[in-house]
């Protein structure tokens, strides 16, 4: 189904060509000026200069033809050259019309299916996941849903951190604190046990400790560096030991991401990736693209018109080992084998830009990945306290993301307690609330940008926050269940009424924002345009139920177009919610 600009815009080429001038000019906008009109068209100021005239007269041929549309119902020429375009009653009711007949409202999937990689985890294990966690995994849970709405195969994955110095720290503390355990004893030749010799808990203070230790004694982190390397060349009790810490590791992420309602589809990690580094780097010294920069092996990744230093991409320290570039690199050869993806996205922290372009550029100089596949970096913001500062808690340490979901939760359902509901209803509707608060809070923001998080303002039931969108999609059920309760029979074959008010008329306009909205946060991986459009349109239903009686309208033909209209918006704000990861629920 054509979306609404793509309508207007044929009517305007037909007048432009009639006109006399080209098409290329004929392009239709939202209106800068909603208070004159709905749309736009600008074109004529563009094409003044190729033609010699002044754009006034050029708009006022156009709008001539333009008036024989039964499409508009206003069409004027305003100097110096402005189109301004208001939409007939019946042509924006019949769009609507057709948009509730739609499966996908009017959303066209596509006839080319991609196969699309997304990487949005990237949380260590034997770490808890923190604040920082939170924006990769709701902006890249939004991009996935959204992308598989229109049709394309996408794989979300975990992207693990398991294979590196904090591995060999965390081994290197359990043998000083546990020498007995058999995983140290070289000459074991029997199983290993299946219950690992920690909890989640206890592994969560070992890190740490061993990170901060090590900073103090030279001499324990060289134990540790062995331990990493032993770990690395197969030592079969360090392996037993660090498939533990993944296992106890992967079972706690779970837990949150499932609070978060965040869904892996792979749970990969570095270490998946180590067996493909030495045909890699082999491919990579044979090409010709990588050399010995002061013992390391590099890439050099510099361009001519870099107007800022780009350093080489390490690949091999001068000791031979490996580094995130290399893993990060292995596993584009890894996914590229397995999956052959026309996309792979990295939504990661924006201050790893550089890496990043560092990473994508070697990765096309030494033909890992063709140019026919795109490498996407989705660089994400800070979450910032109300100091404009990274959060932190109040003893100066990053917060635990179950903390703060908890915390979340705690003050909407303080919010709710007067609500009469039972105990378990109440906490079930505190919790989907609660998300909603905290990723509508995180997704309404740009990606790029850093946000403060305010508690007080992201809980609010008022404005332009989840709990808000939540009340408005709960109040058009309600309004449904009472037309069931009250027996209305809905004639569905009746098309729908034009506007009988602006309010009216602006549920219909938001409405019409559908599609484009949808393909704009797929192609720019932009989920805030996800929450403008639901709030837009939340706003302007909220509005217009206000004015107008809908289930109790005494007209037939009014009531039953006003209800339709309800539904659609609700049906289409459900699935709006359903791209950010969210469902509202049954009652608030």
């Amino acid at each position: 189904m054509k979306t609404i600009i793509e309508l207007i815009q044929e009517e305007l080429c037909e007048a432009f060509k009639k006109a006399g001038y080209s098409e290329k000019y004929a392009k239709a906008a939202l209106s800068n000026r909603p208070d004159l009109c709905q749309y736009q068209c600008n074109g004529a100021l563009s094409a003044a200069k190729e033609y010699h005239k002044a754009p006034i007269q050029m708009a006022e041929e156009v709008v001539a033809l333009l008036k024989e549309s039964q499409s508009f119902s206003e069409v004027q020429a305003l100097k110096p050259g402005f189109i301004n375009i208001t939409l007939s009653g019946s042509f924006l009711s019949d769009y609507i019309g057709r948009m509730a007949e739609d499966e996908t409202f009017g959303c066209e999937k596509t006839d080319k299916p991609q196969t699309i990689v997304i990487d949005y985890g990237g949380a260590n294990v034997a770490k808890p996941l923190h604040v920082g966690h939170l924006r990769p995994a709701v902006i890249g849970e939004s991009i996935k849903l959204t992308a598989r709405y229109l049709g394309h195969n996408v794989i979300g994955d975990a992207h693990l951190g398991d294979w590196g110095l904090p591995i060999g720290l965390i081994i290197t503390e359990i043998k000083r604190r546990s020498p007995e355990l058999v995983y140290f004893d070289e000459s074991f030749e029997g199983e290993y046990p299946e219950e690992a010799p920690f909890t989640i808990s206890e592994l969560e203070e070992i890190y740490p400790f061993a990170s901060k230790y090590s900073k103090e004694h030279a001499e324990y982190k060289e134990e540790a560096q062995e331990a990493t390397a032993q770990l690395q060349a197969g030592r079969k009790g360090y392996i037993a030991l660090w498939q533990h810490i993944i296992n106890v590791s992967v079972n706690d992420l779970k837990k949150v991401y499932t609070r978060l309602d965040v869904e892996f589809d792979l749970w990969k990690k570095e270490s998946d990736a180590q067996p493909y580094i030495p045909d890699m780097v082999k491919d990579m010294k044979e090409g010709g693209y990588a050399h010995i920069d002061d013992g390391a092996l590099v890439v050099d990744v510099k361009e001519e018109t870099d107007t800022k230093e780009v350093p080489p991409c390490m690949i091999l320290k001068s000791n031979g080992a490996t580094l995130y570039n290399t893993t990060d690199l292995a596993t584009i050869v890894e996914r590229k084998k397995l999956f052959d993806p026309s996309k792979i996205i990295y939504v990661v922290d924006k201050r790893q830009s550089l890496y990043f372009e560092q990473v994508f550029r070697c990765a096309r100089k030494t033909k890992i990945i063709g140019s026919d596949a795109e490498l996407i970096f989705v660089g994400n913001g800070t979450i910032n306290g109300k100091d404009g500062k990274p959060f932190k808690t109040r003893d100066g340490g990053v917060p635990r993301l179950e903390k703060l979901l908890d915390e979340v939760e705690e003050k909407v359902l303080e919010k709710m307690q007067e609500r009469e509901m039972e105990e378990n209803e109440i906490k079930d509707v505190a919790a989907k609330v609660a998300l909603a608060a905290i990723k509508y809070g995180d997704l309404s923001n740009q990606a790029s940008k850093d946000y403060i998080f305010d508690m007080e303002r992201f809980t609010s039931f008022e404005g332009n926050t989840g709990p808000y969108i939540f009340y408005t999609i709960v109040r058009i059920k309600s309004l449904l269940a009472k037309v069931k309760e009250k027996g209305i029979v809905i004639d569905e074959d009746a098309p729908l009424e034009p506007a009988h008010s602006q309010s009216e008329t602006d549920v219909m306009l938001s409405l019409c924002k559908w599609q484009d909205t949808v393909y704009a946060a797929y192609n720019e991986q932009a989920p805030h345009k996800i929450c403008q459009f639901i709030y837009e349109l939340s706003d302007a239903f909220n509005k217009f139920y206000h004015e107008n009686r809908i289930v109790n309208n005494e007209d037939a033909k009014v009531r039953n177009s006003y209800i339709k209209l309800s539904r659609l918006a609700g049906d289409i704000l459900g699935t709006a919610t359903g791209l950010l990861g969210l469902e509202a629920p049954e009652r608030m």
